[in-house]
């Protein structure tokens, strides 16, 4: 082995050591970047390489960030405050009720945004709705795991939710409305099979009653926004409601520029600035304050990984997966789907979501797989990436973000809380999910 096979391999390493670390709340961005240098400056990754790199995720990185505005902008007009209201009013004071809305509204979340959008936003305003409930932390724990588990595990269903699983897409050369017609079933079956299990495993600790009226989330009286409603007697729901259907529109938009050729990213930035004009308009604010409250750091962040894992392929590792894997892999679509989903769990939660789904994607592009069998083999990663890798949490940044926001909220959630919870309930659902797909992808094209 060569000394920069060496450093490469080190690199990697190290970089994934100081992401989980993150000493001092390092943001993830850093190491990420500084592996990328090494890596670069070691010549494991060429030039011509870093072109290849920018051209696969610059359009994911750019519809994600678009996504995230937008979620920014909603956080403006008060509107995920008033979901929590809606929440509270909707559970009429039961407990099983309410855990039912939280996971759909997490589910919701990230199908109209993405995963990181929906631990960002959704988790705090949980937090600030149980606490002011007032729930002890025991009666919190089952509605904040199981809201972070369904908030990660919903951006398989739709590739444009995951900013690895757009990139993963360019890989692959697989178009948005195919993935969302072979995985969207599939993948909604596994998650009503993990709300049961996570209910059955919660049951006897949900609270039998939880508190119908909440105070301390309704607009402050001096926002912008409850002014420009008294001014024009308009109904804070009605307003809400307007913005949400703008939100689908842009969403349901993504599906037809896949369709048509269009880049993805061209649909979300048209709807994200329509938004900051309809901000700007309403309460006055100046598109300006995105570039603070917007985490650029996540295009860093892929960027980074992305070479480092792209320097590893250099190096032979797909070569060394393509060996042990496509014997196994060949021999039937069930088997294809079965372990690849399997490998992609164990690889995420050892060395988290993001290089494993690149790892395994481009191994899929050099096993001269079959259309039919590529297709279903990508699509088993990213049930591996995205549900599989919610066994340790570590094995997705979103995880490791819900964590430090749990704790940022005041409540007690430790590893080994999650993992007794995560033990019983994630492998079945990876297993049955799996078996799912294979069984959709055959009566579709068979």
């Amino acid at each position: 082995m060569q000394i920069v096979d060496i450093i490469t391999i080190l690199t990697f390493f190290v970089t994934l050591a100081f992401i989980f670390w993150r000493p001092r709340n390092m943001n993830e961005a850093i190491p990420a970047s500084v592996g990328a240098i090494i890596v670069i400056l070691c010549g494991s990754v060429t030039m011509s390489d870093l072109v290849t790199i920018s051209q696969t995720i610059s359009d994911a990185a750019i519809t994600i960030m678009a996504t995230i505005v937008m979620a920014i902008v909603l956080e403006s007009f008060g509107f995920f405050s008033w979901v929590a209201e809606k929440l509270a009013e909707k559970a009429k004071g039961s407990g099983v009720r309410l855990f039912f809305y939280v996971n759909l509204l997490c589910f919701l979340m990230t199908l109209f945004f993405n995963n990181d959008g929906s631990i960002l936003i959704a988790i705090p305003i949980l937090i600030m709705l149980l606490n002011n409930m007032g729930l002890e932390n025991y009666q919190k724990v089952p509605y904040l795991i199981s809201g972070g588990l369904i908030a990660t595990a919903s951006s398989a269903p739709i590739g444009v939710s995951n900013i690895v699983n757009l990139i993963a897409l360019k890989i692959v050369g697989m178009s948005l409305y195919s993935h969302t017609a072979m995985m969207f079933i599939p993948a909604t079956i596994g998650l009503l099979l993990l709300v049961g299990l996570l209910f059955l495993y919660f049951k006897k600790t949900l609270p039998e009653t939880v508190p119908i009226n909440v105070s301390g989330m309704s607009l402050p009286p001096n926002h912008p926004l409850k002014q420009v409603l008294e001014s024009s007697k308009q109904n804070r729901s009605k307003f809400m409601i307007k913005i949400l259907l703008f939100v689908l529109v842009i969403r349901i938009s993504l599906f037809f520029a896949s369709f048509l050729g269009i880049p993805l990213s061209v649909m979300a930035v048209l709807g994200s600035i329509v938004l900051l004009g309809w901000r700007w308009a309403y309460l006055k604010i100046h598109p300006g304050d995105m570039l603070k409250k917007t985490p650029w750091y996540i295009i860093i962040f892929a960027f980074g990984m992305y070479v480092i894992i792209y320097g590893l392929n250099n190096l032979g590792l797909t070569e060394w997966l393509i060996q042990f894997m496509h014997p196994l892999v060949s021999e039937n679509l069930l088997n294809t789907s079965v372990l690849m989903g399997t490998l992609l769990t164990i690889l995420s939660n050892i060395f988290n979501n993001h290089p494993a789904l690149m790892v395994g994607t481009i191994t899929l592009t050099n096993m001269g797989l079959d259309p039919i069998s590529l297709k279903v083999a990508y699509l088993a990663n990213i049930i591996g990436s995205d549900i599989g890798s919610l066994l340790l949490p570590m094995g997705t940044l979103a995880t490791l973000m819900w964590m430090h926001i749990v704790r940022r909220g005041k409540v007690r959630i430790t590893w080994w809380e999650y993992i007794k919870v995560t033990v019983v309930v994630i492998p079945p659902t990876v297993l049955f999910t799996l078996v799912i797909l294979y069984y959709w992808v055959t009566w579709i094209f068979y």
